[in-house]
């Protein structure tokens, strides 16, 4: 964080003045009484750093000024209350322009990312072009504000757009809902704004109207909570391949990497599923303050850049129209659902579309049956490539839950039952003390201590341990894969990109949620520090893939590599290791492995080591 010198923020732009604003009921700590009069937002703004604003509530409380008129804002200034924890209540802490009085088109001016200074005021630059009417600090979380004195500077103008910042490095997510309404579970639709800031030009800024709620199921249980938000009308999302309404923010609470379901992805992709969930780590906002780092994905269902099947009606009752298209999971929380079924095979199935509130009976009838039918006889009614395809990237990762919860669809006209997308790594990559350290067991993790919902540890044996054919299938989609660039070098690779790009918002995350050293959810071990963390991540890979190879039966012999020299006179397209375009120049590009494209070759390109 740039700090500068009072001397500097006061010849750089004017300090502004106007109505003070802010969370009304404070807390008066002589009686620990709520007060109107003690302690009040306006303590924040009478330039005596031995006052203070300090908020009846713990969380979601703010101070700010209305300043009458729109400004475009230079700099902030703040300056925690006096007392012995001070210094760290302004960790974290929001500074939002916005230009309705309730905040709801806010966008994120700066955090602070350091204690602050007591009995001094500490500043920073604001890189925003937009203007502003009303301005405002967010106090981070259980910190009831606690802030001695706030400053903005800057001057009147309409400002635009051109150049508005996320908080770091990678997108930001923020969301206000309508009168400050929390989401309390994953039924009821809460009104939102829901705004995007991207730093790579992908999207420099989306800001539309919609709604969020929890969602999940374990995952709800962590106090950093995972969320579905739902445009109201479709959009195109930062560089997302969909345009559409629902989208969601998966916490990655247990993973202290925030890479695990990105990586899993990227396993998905080189072993050629047919679709793999979008997904991209972004800083959340909600009501302006700091909630995470999360993984901003798809909302898994029927859609053409999604699951492309056919989507029904309540009136496709007969006929072909009758026989699909169904997306349905095989999911140990089915009971939890209004509509599921158990096979006769004893496995609880989820039907996700046609969708609980619109499924007709006729429809529900066909689906189980028909499941029933693939399941009794899996060699006619189950597609064994996208079924094997699954569970190479389920193994190759070592996901302890590839069986407590499995995607699959059917398509319109098509008896086949397909499997897919994956979903769900939080406790891949050796993540889960329960099957701890996976690469010293001799079997599939499945088979080893996985947790399997009904009978799909049986299942799934009938096909991979059973069947000479689909170990044989398995074998040849597994040499395509390692042959097409599912290596040791490629896939550590993306785990050093992703460390890269997420070092600044996992800075943040921790200091959020102060979780390294403490074992959460499955955790095995605690590494001590994020790159110890992901260390592990880089030698559970390491040893998987040669795990892998020796299970199948398998020698990997690499194909050789193009070492033509690039041509930088002629055109070429630059791309990482798992298939991001990054333009067509090699030139300030962070440390990396890269792939240059040009005149038909795929050249690698190392850069930095």
């Amino acid at each position: 964080m740039l700090l500068l010198s009072l001397l500097d923020a006061h010849a750089s732009d004017t300090k502004l003045t106007g109505r003070v604003i802010g969370t009304s009921e404070s807390v008066d700590y002589r009686t620990s009484s709520k007060s109107w009069t003690v302690n009040t937002c306006s303590c924040a703004f009478d330039g005596d750093l031995g006052t203070f604003f300090a908020s009846w509530e713990r969380s979601y409380t703010w101070a700010g000024l209305d300043l009458g008129t729109p400004h475009v804002i230079t700099q902030v200034g703040w300056s925690p209350r006096n007392d012995v924890h001070g210094e760290e209540r302004v960790l974290l802490g929001v500074f939002e322009g916005a230009n309705r009085e309730d905040f709801m088109d806010a966008l994120p001016l700066y955090i602070i990312q350091e204690r602050g200074s007591i009995g001094r005021l500490s500043y920073a630059p604001v890189e925003c072009s937009a203007s502003f009417r009303y301005v405002r600090y967010v106090g981070p979380s259980d910190a009831r504000c606690n802030i001695a004195e706030l400053e903005f500077y800057g001057h009147p103008g309409e400002g635009d757009n051109s150049h508005i910042r996320p908080l770091t490095n990678i997108p930001t997510v923020s969301i206000h809902t309508q009168d400050g309404v929390i989401p309390y579970d994953k039924e009821h639709d809460i009104t939102a704004q829901i705004t995007i800031l991207s730093p790579d030009g992908s999207q420099q800024l989306l800001s539309e109207p919609g709604s969020i709620r929890e969602r999940g199921n374990y995952s709800r249980t962590f106090p950093k909570k995972p969320y579905r938000i739902k445009f109201d009308t479709k959009q195109h999302v930062l560089d997302a391949p969909a345009k559409a309404k629902k989208w969601t923010l998966i916490n990655n609470y247990g993973d202290k990497t925030l890479m695990r379901n990105l990586l899993a992805f990227d396993l998905s992709r080189r072993l050629g599923m047919p679709y793999t969930p979008y997904g991209r780590a972004v800083d959340v906002l909600l009501n302006g303050e700091y909630k995470g780092c999360y993984q901003l994905c798809d909302q898994i269902g029927v859609h053409k850049q999604r699951v492309n099947i056919t989507e029904m009606t309540p009136r496709d009752v007969s006929g072909s129209a009758l026989t699909g298209g169904y997306f349905f999971e095989v999911d140990a929380y089915a009971d939890q659902e209004k509509s599921w079924f158990y096979s006769s095979g004893g496995n609880p199935v989820t039907i996700k579309s046609p969708d609980e509130d619109s499924i007709a009976y006729v429809q529900f009838s066909y689906l189980r049956n028909h499941f029933n039918l693939m399941e009794s006889n899996w060699k006619n009614y189950l597609d064994l490539n996208t079924f094997l395809r699954h569970f190479l990237v389920g193994e190759l990762s070592g996901n302890t839950d590839t069986y407590w919860s499995v995607f699959m669809y059917k398509e319109r006209d098509d008896n086949t039952i397909y499997t897919g997308p994956v979903w769900d790594f939080d406790l891949a990559f050796e993540n889960d003390n329960r099957t701890y350290p996976v690469n010293s067991k001799s079997d599939y993790i499945y088979r080893s201590g996985g947790s399997c919902t009904g009978s799909m540890r049986t299942f799934v044996d009938r096909i991979v341990v059973y069947d000479a054919a689909s170990r044989a299938k398995m074998l040849k989609i597994w040499d395509e894969a390692r042959q097409g660039g599912l290596t040791e070098e490629n896939l550590v690779g993306y785990v050093d990109e992703l460390e890269n790009e997420l070092d600044l918002s996992q800075r943040l995350n921790f200091m959020r949620w102060p979780i390294m050293g403490t074992r959460v959810h499955q955790n095995p071990r605690t590494w001590g520090s994020y790159s110890a963390e992901v260390q592990n991540v880089r030698r559970f890979i390491k040893e998987r893939l040669a795990w892998m190879d020796k299970r199948l039966g398998y020698t990997y012999i690499p194909s050789s590599i193009d070492d033509s020299p690039i041509l930088f006179s002629e055109p070429y397209q630059v791309f990482t290791l798992s298939g991001r375009p990054c333009g067509n120049s090699l030139k300030q590009l962070p440390k990396g492995i890269y792939i240059v494209k040009q005149g038909g070759k795929a050249i690698k390109q190392v850069i930095g080591y």
